[in-house]
């Protein structure tokens, strides 16, 4: 009988054993992009698993849409870019914040032309007027629109928008419904590639305080709250895969490895492509550039686009990029003759 109850008893920590280190199921929206590939590198190599936790990737289209449903904490994290409904959202008290950044100039988007307008749309003010491809309302895009027409004295009131997701832009480039677009990699190559288009501005040129954060990492801060341990070794892990990216950005010995993970995950189908394109730089430990992030919110004020502003100390929650650079220690390059900015 002693022996049964014995027996029964281990069994029964055994058991509560296997719970207690079975992994903990959370889901995490991204918007599929290259940097996203911090994402898919921490799934594929196990860095989320060894975290303790079993990641289910939801594919987003687009930030503004998923923060609602980070708010209630149907998705604990999300990668993507800022757009206003993360400031509103925080305005209105919904329990968000940033955790990281995803995503930092240099960021190569590019004002491109319609070919055949070659040699018409030379200066800023050229912009006046004319349709102009932005991929939605809201968006990080818009701010980068309006510090590039500041410089020539216009306002966002001066230009003819149309909203066309970046799949479409080249269509649209084709049959002259815009004469200009701010594209994105790797469509920029695919509209310069069919002669629909030729290079005219880099954004960033006009755009100041740098580096720009526009991508990040969100998380729901009541989730967050709840579970500390475990959201700190989940940052971790996505910056340890936001690591080995910045390794492959600057054509390190990895480079081919992640864009076979970026290929698996369908960012870009073609391998070739991605190997050839400019990436998006990043942060090797997270940091967000607190500078950028109010000169962005204060845009979106000044648009009319947010109603109230939100304090500085809300908008990030720099301890996650703390720890993530203290737990991986500082950042090396492989690629030793690298000269591209970013992501060191």
């Amino acid at each position: 009988m002693r022996l049964a109850s014995s027996a029964l008893m281990i069994g029964l920590l055994c058991a509560a054993s296997a719970r207690a280190q079975a992994p903990v199921s959370i889901t995490i929206g991204v918007v599929p992009s290259v940097p996203a590939a911090s994402t898919y590198i921490a799934i594929e190599k196990g860095y989320l698993k060894q975290a303790g936790v079993d990641a289910k990737i939801e594919t987003i289209d687009s930030m503004s849409k998923v923060v609602p449903f980070l708010a209630t904490g149907q998705i604990q994290i999300a990668q993507g870019g800022i757009s206003v409904g993360y400031f509103n959202g925080l305005a209105d008290g919904m329990p968000v914040t940033i955790a990281l950044e995803g995503g930092s100039s240099p960021f190569y988007h590019q004002f491109v032309v319609r070919s055949d307008l070659a040699g018409k749309v030379t200066r800023v003010a050229d912009l006046k007027g004319r349709p102009l491809a932005v991929t939605a309302p809201g968006t990080i895009q818009d701010y980068e629109i309006a510090k590039v027409v500041e410089s020539a004295g216009l306002g966002m009131k001066d230009l003819d928008i149309k909203y066309v997701p970046f799949p479409q832009m080249a269509a649209a480039l084709a049959n002259k419904a815009v004469d200009v677009a701010l594209e994105v990699a790797p469509f920029t190559e695919i509209a310069l590639g069919q002669k629909l288009a030729v290079r005219w501005l880099d954004p960033e040129s006009l755009i100041k305080p740098l580096p720009m954060t526009l991508l990040a990492y969100m998380t729901n801060t009541e989730w967050a709250a709840k579970n500390r341990d475990l959201a700190r070794k989940i940052f971790v892990a996505l910056q340890r895969g936001a690591r080995e990216y910045c390794q492959a950005y600057h054509h390190g010995p990895n480079r081919a490895e992640v864009v076979a993970v970026l290929v698996k995950y369908g960012v870009i189908k073609d391998a070739a492509l991605l190997d050839r394109m400019d990436w998006q730089a990043r942060d090797p430990n997270g940091r967000v550039n607190m500078a950028s992030l109010a000169d962005v919110q204060d845009f979106f004020l000044r648009a009319g686009q947010q109603q109230k502003k939100v304090a500085a100390e809300k908008l990030v929650d720099a301890s996650y990029s703390e720890e993530a650079g203290k737990a991986l220690g500082p950042f090396t390059l492989q690629n030793k003759d690298s000269k591209l900015a970013g992501c060191r």
